[in-house]
């Protein structure tokens, strides 16, 4: 997929909605899908995130696409604002908030058969990533590459957030898959 700057320019305004509806209390703005771009109206997979002072302030998503991409970025721009590991996003810090959308590929199943074929075929910075064991799921976003030191330390890190043992990615077979996401921000 690829989008215009135009399109990311409509979703990065989309996200912006929906947050700010969610600090001011308000409903989600429906969207006139009919005048938007075809590509915001085809089902899409997207996260929002939010930063203040560089610092992670909400993130949400979904890896599979079944609402047109525009209403999965505004709705996602509202419930980053409600991310349950932060308070809910304030109107006196709306000012204060960059947002980043990201615009997800459909994850593929990576084959594997032990621990260093897994690293091998992991692509740091531009593959995100989805772990999975029994009820034990979590992803991050490539973007999360560039706060770690290696791929063993991604790995860790994601079993931790799957409610795993950190490495949990050496001691069993996981259900891995990665996918790619088109990012952009304020």
């Amino acid at each position: 997929m690829t989008l215009s700057q135009d399109e990311k320019v409509l979703l990065l305004h989309f996200a912006r909605q929906g947050l700010e509806a969610a600090a001011h209390g308000y409903p989600l703005p429906k969207l006139d899908l009919s005048s938007l771009p075809a590509t915001l109206q085809q089902p899409g997979a997207s996260f929002v995130t939010l930063t203040k002072r560089q610092k992670l302030r909400g993130c949400i998503g979904t890896l599979i696409a079944e609402h047109p991409l525009a209403e999965d970025v505004l709705q996602h721009g509202m419930d980053a604002a409600f991310d349950y590991r932060f308070v809910p996003v304030r109107p006196d810090e709306l000012d204060q908030i960059r947002v980043e959308v990201s615009v997800l590929t459909e994850p593929k199943l990576l084959a594997y058969n032990e621990t260093s074929s897994l690293l091998e075929n992991l692509q740091a910075g531009m593959d995100g990533v989805v772990l999975q064991s029994g009820r034990h799921k979590a992803t991050f976003l490539p973007q999360v590459w560039d706060k770690v030191s290696g791929k063993e330390q991604f790995m860790e890190m994601l079993c931790q957030k799957a409610s795993l043992p950190p490495d949990a990615w050496r001691e069993q077979h996981l259900d891995i898959s990665t996918y790619r996401v088109i990012s952009f921000e304020e």
